[in-house]
């Protein structure tokens, strides 16, 4: 469920705002068009938001900016901290993460950025399954994160970390549960929705699935 990572969470939530500007070399085409990444996942959201993986709450704060109600789910006290720090009193945080959390009633759309890859490929189907049971016909799940268009372009970019001496992305990318388009696809029409593709940057995809 992700919770193997909240030490990794713990020592990066205090840079983490740092990183995703730019700042880390590794790093930087994976959040390259960050912003704009935000934007797109906000302005495909409807009405009741449930946002997993809060982090330092970037998303939470350009959702919010497009009027929309907002309740947050993140498993990590220290990013958590760091969100309530720079959100608005009224907006709820939950501890939790996207399989076990507080459910909330009248849920129109789930969104999340950069920490879907955090489940393993079961875990993300069991996902999807307990979404599709609280979402209606028309409302959806909209979720920006790192996934491939195949296996081979996978194996490709490790390959191209590597050879950069990009270690830490080459190990990230080697560690967690990063997945493909195509098993993606197969598991959210499964659980019972229509999904769309579009790509951000190098690494990073968006994921539109209405429920049908």
């Amino acid at each position: 469920m992700g919770r193997e990572f909240l030490d990794i969470f713990a020592e990066w939530a205090d840079s983490y705002d740092q990183t995703v500007s730019g700042h880390d070399p590794q790093y930087m085409e994976v959040f390259s068009n960050y912003n704009q990444i935000l934007e797109e996942v906000a302005n495909r959201a409807i009405s009741t938001v449930l946002e997993f993986g809060v982090g330092t709450g970037n998303l939470t704060q350009v959702l919010l900016q497009k009027g929309l109600k907002v309740t947050g789910v993140e498993p990590s006290k220290e990013m958590r901290q760091i969100a309530l720090q720079k959100l608005p009193s009224f907006v709820e945080i939950n501890e939790g993460d996207f399989l076990t959390f507080p459910m909330q009633e009248g849920i129109q759309s789930i969104v999340s950025t950069y920490a879907f890859h955090h489940l393993t490929d079961e875990e993300k189907e069991k996902a999807f399954r307990i979404y599709s049971s609280m979402l209606d016909k028309g409302q959806k799940i909209v979720f920006a994160d790192t996934m491939f268009e195949s296996e081979q372009i996978f194996t490709t970019m490790i390959e191209d970390a590597k050879q950069k001496g990009y270690n830490r992305l080459a190990g990230d990318l080697l560690s967690e549960y990063y997945t493909t388009i195509p098993k993606l696809k197969d598991m959210v029409t499964s659980a019972g929705f229509s999904a769309d593709f579009k790509q951000l940057n190098q690494f990073v995809w968006i994921m539109e699935a209405i429920k049908r």
